[in-house]
């Protein structure tokens, strides 16, 4: 059985996507609008999203609205991404909870992020890095669960518990960043259901645990 280490991993990975970003579409002078979305792309693409918040972000451009506005306009507005209903009330909620406990500002802490409606530790860990540039956990969505189970890093299938052990792997100066890469593999190589093993550069490295050959 082939095994990989955490530093070939991080050294492959890192190597090949080097300065990979966040692809939501966000507004750095309203910082809320990469917590929504995050909170929108959950069961959702990019891409969608992107198309919806070009919308939203223009219709509903403060978090005011979010709140005052009635939650069926709401629900209009990102009905595409799937799930709206539930959103639409993480939305509505995160944003009455920034008004009213942080002067309309995004939390800067895990503790008081996972308050707010709609926001897990994965959507935490997107905000803190992006926004504030704080390595506290490791991103894991379905797609870095996917590679940590296929190389071995990880036996877990509970987002918490493979961050768990990313975290004890991996450095920590590397969580952030390598985060985004993992996305993109995901989407590129390690897809699911038909990973494309054969042109990976981790194939030689790989144990491609639970890939069907």
């Amino acid at each position: 059985m082939k095994t990989i280490s955490p530093e070939t991993f991080v050294q492959r990975v890192s190597s090949h996507y080097e300065g990979e970003i966040c692809h939501l579409d966000w507004d750095r002078e309203r910082p809320w609008t990469l917590l929504f979305s995050v909170i929108l792309s959950a069961q959702c693409t990019d891409k969608r999203v992107n198309i919806v918040t070009k919308t939203l972000f223009k219709d509903f451009s403060d978090l005011e609205s979010y709140v005052a506005r009635p939650i069926e306009e709401l629900e209009t507005v990102i009905k595409s991404t799937g799930f709206f209903r539930s959103k639409s009330k993480s939305l509505s909620g995160s944003a009455h909870a920034m008004l009213i406990d942080h002067d309309g500002n995004v939390p800067n802490t895990m503790e008081e992020l996972v308050k707010l409606p709609g926001v897990g530790r994965k959507t935490a860990n997107v905000i803190l890095w992006n926004l504030f540039q704080k390595n506290i956990g490791f991103v894991v969505d379905t797609h870095i669960g996917r590679i940590a189970r296929r190389t071995g890093l990880s036996k877990q299938t509970d987002p918490v518990k493979v961050e768990k052990d990313l975290m004890q792997l991996i450095p920590q100066k590397y969580w952030g960043e390598l985060s985004h890469m993992l996305v993109q593999f995901g989407r590129d190589y390690c897809k699911a259901p038909k990973p494309k093993c054969s042109e990976c550069f981790l194939n030689d490295v790989c144990p491609k645990k639970g890939v069907v050959k």
